[in-house]
Order: structure tokens, then C-alpha cells, then sequence
């Protein structure tokens, strides 16, 4: 389970970048609402010291289990469906403790779980994976959990998770000759289902999800005023910033931030807040760092000493990449409010430590490639194989 590594070795420069984005999430946080700045605190810290005990855990041996993970994973879903809290109008949440308890929620987990799961799985069908039974099987596989995730309902992620899995078949090594015929199947049925929900009445999604698609496509409707409010507040409050932004917690009339003008800006929209308080250079900065991270995660998988190691390295790119994207993007009115946290930044303790705990093993699978590929003893073995 644990083994020698050398320190050295450890990626100093990605734990840094995700201590420093973590740092300036509190910050923001603390802005939105000081209340919380105790409890993301007490997470950042958790997650920390859980990165840093997973980084020494061979994550081979972690994987050896990616049965019992898939099933755990699966009874974590099966818990928020049966005994969810509801918020908002979803169960998302399971209490653990009591009415005082932590308020936990599983999907955020079941991200990690799921690339771990599938880290094992594609490893071992690397030869057959685009074999039909193979597909077929791997196609269950993922729909079980993603069907449980969206009858919370939790559209966003249930698509988040069908993104990164369908990139790590990818990276697994699906043929380009599979995909084509998987598009020519997913691109009009995708159509099909979009003239569906926009232009009849079919009980397709529920109503604020379609609400939110049919704001984006015509914002200028009265029917959507107060739906289409939330981002064009957002956007002001962007825009408001300019270069520099008007500081961290100040106190303007005008800031829509402690204006209350947009709601949510502790989590679905805090980048409103960094464009708001740090500017045009503020937001350059954090998507710099963001960037950074999912390119560091992407080098240490290139370096993996197996398939699985790269799968699960991709996978956390994937998922702080896509995630990245999504909030962004809805946070300055290019995609349809979704709800999606940014990465490190949102409020959410599940969120963040969850996180921590995907980079923990990818600084473990960057330790490995340092046994395998840097231990003298295998330079010296390397020599004399090699005359």
C-alpha cells in the first residue's frame, strides 16, 4: 500500500498551483459570503492533508479493488436517491452525523470513483476494448451510475461525467473507426432530442432545466425575464471590474456582489466575483492557473508507467478542464446556466476535497514514473540489458 518514494520527485510546482488557486477561492469565497470562510477553510485544509497521504499510496494497489470501488460508488448514489436531502428542488445531499451532522454529496465523489473504476477497467481490456461486447459492456457500465446521478435530477454533472468517461475511452485507445459510427449515432439522436425539449411539450427535462435552455436561446423573451437575470447580472458584474476590479470585499453601492444581484455567487457564479474584485488580470490569472494544472496533469499521465496511470491522470484534466469550461461559460452568458462549481475556487467542501483527493493519485502516479524510470538500480539493469 505505502511504499519509498523519493521526495524530490514529488510535483512541488502542481501542489503549489492547487494550494494557491485554493488560497484565492477563500478569498473570493470570503467576499461572497464571510460565513462560510471557516468551513471552506477547514476543507482546504482536509483536502491538503488528503492529497498528500494519497500521493504515497501506490495507486496499483488502490486499483487492484476497482470492483469494490464501482459498487461503492454505485450504493453512494443509491443512498441520495433513497434518503437524499432535497435543496432547490434535488436531493442531491446525504447527512452524515444527524440534523448536525456534514451535509455530503456523493456525486462529487463518484467523479473520482468513476475515473479510478475505469482506470482499472480499460487497462484491462487495452486489447479488446473495441471489441462490441467490450463497448456494449463498458456502455452498462457507465450508464448505470450516470442514470442515478441524473434522477437526482443533476443534469450537469450526469453530462460532466459522460464527457470525461467518453474522453478516457479515448485515451484508453477506442479506434477512430468506433467513434465515427458512435457519432453517426449520438450526433442525430442529440438533434432529436434538442428540437424535443425546445419545440414541443414533452415532459423531456424538468421545468427549470428547460427554462434555463429556452433563456439562453432567447434571452430577450418576457416569458424568461427573471431566468435570464442571473447571467446578465453576472456579465455586468464582469464587466464592471475592468482591468483591475474594485478590490476584494469592497464595499460599493454599485458592486453586485454585496448588491445581491447575483445569486449563487459563493459557488455557480464566483467567477463573477473574481471579475468583479480582481479584474480583467484577475480572471487572465485564474483560468492561467486552471490551465496549468490540467497541463501538468496531462504531462504526469504521458509519463505514466502504465495505461492506467495515464487514464487516471487524463481524467483529472478532463474533469477540471470541462468543469472550468462549463462555469465560465455560463458565469459570462456563452452556455446556459447549469450550476456547475469551478474547480478549487466554488464553495463546496465535497467538491474541493474530492478534488484533492483525484490530484492526490495523480501525484502518485507521477512518484511511480520516478521508481520505474529514475531508481539507479534500474539504470544500471537498463545498461547492462543493453550491452
Amino acid at each position: 500500500m505505502l511504499r519509498r518514494y523519493r521526495l524530490k520527485d514529488l510535483n512541488f510546482l502542481l501542489i503549489f498551483l492547487l494550494i494557491g488557486i485554493s488560497v484565492v477561492g477563500l478569498l473570493l469565497v470570503g467576499s461572497a459570503d464571510d460565513s462560510l470562510v471557516s468551513k471552506q477553510f477547514l476543507g482546504l485544509v482536509a483536502g491538503v492533508v488528503l492529497m498528500l497521504f494519497i500521493a504515497f499510496v501506490d495507486y496499483s494497489w488502490v486499483l487492484y479493488f476497482y470492483w469494490l470501488i464501482y459498487f461503492v460508488n454505485l450504493a453512494l448514489l443509491g443512498a441520495v436517491i433513497i434518503m437524499g436531502i432535497a435543496s432547490h428542488g434535488a436531493a442531491r445531499w446525504i447527512s452524515i452525523g444527524g440534523d448536525n451532522g456534514l451535509i455530503f454529496q456523493p456525486t462529487e465523489l463518484s467523479k473520482i470513483l468513476l475515473i479510478l473504476f475505469f482506470a482499472m477497467y480499460f487497462s484491462k481490456h487495452e486489447n479488446d476494448l473495441n471489441t462490441f461486447r467490450t463497448i456494449l459492456k463498458t456502455a452498462v457500465l457507465m450508464a448505470v451510475p450516470i442514470i442515478m446521478v441524473a434522477r437526482q435530477p443533476d443534469l450537469k454533472n450526469a453530462i460532466t461525467i459522460t464527457i470525461v468517461l467518453c474522453i478516457l475511452m479515448y485515451i484508453a485507445g477506442l479506434s477512430y473507426k468506433v467513434i465515427g459510427k458512435i457519432l453517426l449515432i449520438v450526433i442525430p439522436a442529440f438533434i432529436l432530442v434538442f428540437v424535443l425539449i425546445t419545440q414541443t411539450d414533452l415532459p423531456i427535462l424538468q421545468d427549470y432545466q428547460k427554462e434555463r435552455i429556452m433563456t439562453f436561446m432567447d434571452p430577450s423573451n418576457e416569458e424568461y425575464t427573471e431566468s435570464a437575470n442571473q447571467q446578465n447580472s453576472s456579465v455586468t458584474a464582469i464587466g464592471s471590474g475592468q482591468l483591475h476590479g474594485k478590490g476584494l470585499n469592497n464595499n460599493e453601492v454599485t458592486s453586485s456582489n454585496k448588491g445581491n444581484f447575483v445569486a449563487e455567487t459563493q459557488n455557480d457564479f464566483i467567477f463573477a466575483v473574481a471579475g468583479e474584485e480582481l479584474g480583467f488580470v484577475g480572471c487572465a490569472a485564474i483560468i492561467a492557473v486552471l490551465f496549468l494544472i490540467v497541463l501538468l496533469c496531462i504531462r504526469t499521465g504521458n509519463r505514466a508507467k502504465d495505461l492506467s496511470g495515464k487514464i487516471i491522470c487524463c481524467g483529472m484534466a478532463s474533469l477540471v478542464a470541462i468543469q472550468s469550461f462549463i462555469n465560465i461559460c455560463v458565469a459570462t452568458g456563452l452556455l446556459p446556466n447549469t450550476g456547475t462549481p469551478l474547480p478549487f475556487i466554488s464553495y463546496g467542501l465535497t467538491s474541493l476535497m474530492s478534488l484533492f483527493i483525484g490530484m492526490g493519485f495523480v501525484l502518485n502516479v507521477g512518484l511511480q514514473k520516478s521508481i520505474y524510470n529514475k531508481a539507479p538500480e534500474l539504470k544500471k539493469l537498463d545498461k547492462r540489458v543493453l550491452g
